[in-house]
């Protein structure tokens, strides 16, 4: 087999031979390993190993796309056949086009993505049979729903007619485990993991399960409180999907069609002034670095929020240029569908108060860990979602709670917000544990106080 660049070049050129005036062409190649553990056993293990060739075309302003696992010279004449075809039939898109060469990416950094060795099937064994072993000990967890460990690598290469051709490959290890405790009706769980893209990074195995098995047995015996007013504090693994919903509401593509909660903050305060929200495509080793984004355009690491200003929308060039801007370097796709805004590693700045601070004025309040459902709108910014954790009483975390309710608006929520300066980077989005005052905590008790 050709390698993917060169693949790429000899499909584009079919393409413009056959009529395209434009396109562009991506590869993706995975490998992956895993195994499931379970009491002691071994459940499965698996091995995959796919390809996936995507072609973009544009006939004037009409676009087309197709893809294929298929990479013989007949299926690459088919591919091109389709995709002009379809391409000559369907409506023009002003917006639609290759990224403007002025943007592309020329030196593409080097991020460390890739640990090159594959680990033996007997190393993921260990890992995910040492964090069973260790959750399974920690006394008062009764059974276990699992543990598993994966290796795999993406290679992705990306060519344009408009001059760029990229390629890099990265590499992911990573481990879980979940545990029950309790029994009958009163059973609990909860979980733990960690994910990272050299093997060296990676957690003890041991110390993630025994985690994991104190975070079970904690969640024993939980209470159901009633509807009240009261600060919710999120817990890390939990605090940065708030920068999920604000990624949500200003991509360039909700912003140009006018359905985000904040389309008219551009520039103005949206946090409150001591927070800052960077995306950085460039973190070494980052779970979603990349040195070029999906359409060839140079990355930027970005302060999204800066001393609680919206600084910029996420757009790829075809949001940019229906929003009359340039593209971000934002552009995320797949091989069978446009490019679309995505963040890269994203963090909250942490702030100046631990934790503990950050919760001891609190006379009584919720302490969030896990969260159930979506119960967001992005047009409005109401938020409603399910949640257990702990309840606070004089500022001290006192018992477990479940089946609550928070609710409250983004923009409220944004507002009202404080970091702790606990901030780990374990994941693609990091924050610490924040504080929102405010919010509505529904449960199925009228009181509990």
């Amino acid at each position: 087999m050709a390698e993917p660049l060169e693949l790429l070049d000899d499909l584009l050129g079919r393409a413009r031979r056959a009529g395209a005036d434009a396109a562009d062409a991506l590869y993706f190649e995975a490998v992956s390993l895993g195994v499931s553990w379970r009491l002691g056993r071994l459940e499965d293990l698996e091995r995959s190993e796919t390809r996936d060739l995507g072609l973009r075309v544009f006939v004037g302003s009409s676009p087309a796309i197709v893809s294929s696992s298929e990479i013989d010279s007949g299926a690459l004449d088919r591919m091109v056949e389709r995709a002009i075809g379809m391409a000559r039939v369907a409506p023009p898109d002003p917006y639609a086009g290759l990224a403007d060469s002025a943007l592309l990416e020329t030196a593409p950094p080097d991020l460390d993505l890739l640990d090159p060795v594959e680990p033996d099937p007997q190393i993921l064994f260990d890992r995910a049979a040492a964090a069973e072993a260790a959750a399974m000990a920690v006394e008062g967890v009764t059974n276990s729903e699992g543990a598993g460990a994966s290796w795999g690598t993406n290679r992705v290469a990306l060519a344009t007619t408009g001059g760029f051709a990229g390629e890099y490959t990265s590499s992911m290890h990573g481990f879980s485990v979940s545990v029950l405790a309790g029994s009958g009706t009163a059973m609990e769980r909860d979980y733990d993991y960690c994910a990272n893209r050299h093997a060296e990074d990676l957690e003890d195995a041991a110390t993630v399960g025994k985690r994991a098995g104190e975070k079970t047995v904690r969640r024993l015996n939980p209470r159901k409180m009633g509807t009240a007013q009261v600060p919710v504090v999120f817990d890390p693994r939990v605090s940065a999907s708030m920068l999920g919903h604000l990624v949500g509401a200003i991509n360039g593509a909700a912003i140009a069609r006018g359905t985000s909660f904040l389309k008219d903050f551009l520039g103005k305060p949206v946090f409150g002034p001591g927070i800052t929200i960077v995306d950085d495509p460039f973190r070494r080793r980052g779970h979603r670095s990349r040195p070029f984004d999906g359409e060839g355009v140079r990355c930027t690491t970005r302060k999204l929020i800066d001393q609680g200003m919206l600084t910029t929308w996420l757009m790829d060039s075809a949001a940019a240029r229906q929003l009359g801007l340039a593209s971000t370097g934002s552009a995320a796709r797949g091989t069978s569908g446009p490019p679309g805004a995505a963040a890269a590693n994203l963090h909250m700045e942490p702030g100046t108060v631990s934790p503990k601070d950050l919760i001891g004025d609190i006379e009584r309040g919720f302490y969030v860990t896990e969260m159930i459902g979506s119960g967001v709108n992005g047009i409005t910014g109401d938020y409603s979602r399910g949640a257990a954790g702990f309840w606070i009483e004089k500022g001290e975390i006192v018992f477990p709670v479940s089946e609550m309710t928070i609710a409250g608006n983004l923009k409220d929520m944004f507002r009202n917000m404080t970091p702790a300066d606990d901030l780990v980077f374990r994941f693609g989005a990091n924050a610490p544990t924040l504080r929102v005052d405010g919010m509505t905590v529904a449960g199925s008790k009228k009181s509990d106080t």
